[in-house]
């Protein structure tokens, strides 16, 4: 329903102004910009859509290999005496620990259409052990926000589009995995915000061995990536970024392909049964991208968007702080409502700064490590039946801002203009 009102409200605000701007300050040629604006925004949307059809094909067709292969199921037992740290009142033996724990694995590989799902079936088995049906459980809490935290460990859909959008820019030589790095600081930042700010609340002692170990790892990789990096030049730091993170998801490749072999599969079968998958989701996005472009060129075009970007970049720079950052901010501001909003908007800014530029750069960082967490709060809890959420809501936009603040702080470290 907030998305309903965020597109209406794009649509009609700028048509109102373009209107007042064309008939009443005598630019009247902008109405006729603002339709063509519409109409190219149309075709953009769908031109990108369709390009990301076959890297999303090429990725799900992957993860269908390394998920036959068992091996997905292997991360989540590595992973599981961390959670079972975080989530209070859960039974030893409960399901709804294999599906929490898969919920948040595939999150982490960037499968947002396999996490879906099984985040759903995961609140479900939590709600099948909550004695107060309509009121959230520490454990649902705890549940929601670290999705709404939402740590990735590779940004599978932001990777894809950035590189359709580089193609269709004819940019040389360019590496869309160059955002892997930064985007794993930002997002395991607003992770470990949100989990320390419920177990504050719930008062969960997380000075324990699988939470200790977990963000031991996480910083002592941070930590040694730094120290690989420090000292060159950003050329060259950007460069070995990008080649960090196409090792990383080429060795993932590698691995799930010599696992199914190892375990006889037949692996070629088994990826085009993922492919498939990947092209109806690439196919899927389609209307909602669209929409939302359409609706973001007319404000746009209007100027509207314009007006808003400026008057932040004046109250920023009156605190004496850099602003090449503003023209980010709407999707950081979209994103808590709409993962497609906020698409539509990173490809908005990609589409008018450039791909490789810092803004095209921090907005695929901000996709990438924030989460839609009214979506995510509508759809989990209400699944269910909550009516109580709890602190969930509140702890969720509180990560979320942190993260935001993180993405762009680690935007200027690695690729400040």
């Amino acid at each position: 329903m907030t998305l309903n009102y965020v597109w209406i409200g794009f649509l009609l605000i700028g048509f109102v102004v373009g209107v007042f701007k064309a008939f009443l300050l005598g630019n009247t040629g902008l109405m006729s910009q603002m339709m063509n604006a519409l109409f190219d925004a149309a075709k953009n949307g769908f031109e990108i859509s369709l390009g990301l059809a076959g890297v999303m094909s090429l990725w799900l067709g992957i993860m269908k290999i390394g998920e036959k292969a068992g091996i997905l199921g292997l991360f989540a037992k590595a992973v599981s005496p961390l959670f079972k740290t975080l989530f209070k009142g859960i039974p030893k033996e409960s399901p709804a620990y294999g599906s929490v724990i898969m919920n948040l694995s595939a999150t982490m590989l960037g499968l947002d259409n396999a996490a879906t799902p099984l985040g759903l079936k995961a609140m479900s088995e939590l709600q099948e052990i909550n004695p107060n049906k309509d009121t959230a459980t520490d454990a649902q809490v705890m549940f929601l926000v670290l999705n709404t935290a939402g740590l990735t460990l590779i940004p599978t859909s932001v990777i894809a589009m950035r590189q359709t959008i580089a193609m269709q820019q004819h940019v040389a030589n360019f590496n869309a995995a160059d955002i892997f790095l930064p985007t794993l600081i930002a997002t395991f930042i607003a992770f470990l915000s949100g989990m320390i700010i419920v177990a504050t609340v719930q008062r969960i002692n997380l000075f324990r061995l699988p939470v200790l170990l977990f963000v031991g790892g996480f910083l002592g990789l941070i930590a040694l990536l730094h120290y690989a990096l420090a000292g060159m030049t950003a050329d060259r730091m950007n460069q070995t970024i990008g080649a960090i993170g196409s090792t990383v998801i080429l060795s993932i490749v590698v691995l799930f392909v010599t696992a199914g072999m190892i375990k006889r599969q037949h692996v070629y079968n088994n990826f085009v049964e993922g492919a498939v998958e990947g092209f109806n989701v690439a196919i899927r996005i389609i209307p909602y991208l669209v929409a939302m472009l359409m609706a973001i060129s007319v404000f746009r075009t209007s100027g509207c968007l314009d007006y808003v970007v400026n008057g932040i970049g004046k109250v920023v720079a009156m605190c004496g702080l850099r602003t090449e950052f503003v023209p980010d901010l709407p999707i950081a501001l979209m994103k808590p409502l709409s993962g497609s909003g906020a698409r539509g908007l990173m490809v908005d800014v990609m589409t008018k700064y450039g791909v490789a530029s810092f803004q095209g750069k921090l907005a695929a960082i901000i996709q990438g490590s924030t989460e839609t967490t009214f979506y995510v709060v509508a759809v989990y809890f209400g699944s269910v039946g909550i009516k109580n959420t709890r602190q969930a809501l509140a702890c969720g936009l509180i990560a979320d801002l942190i993260g935001l603040v993180a993405a762009i702080i680690v935007g200027y470290i690695f690729f400040a203009p």
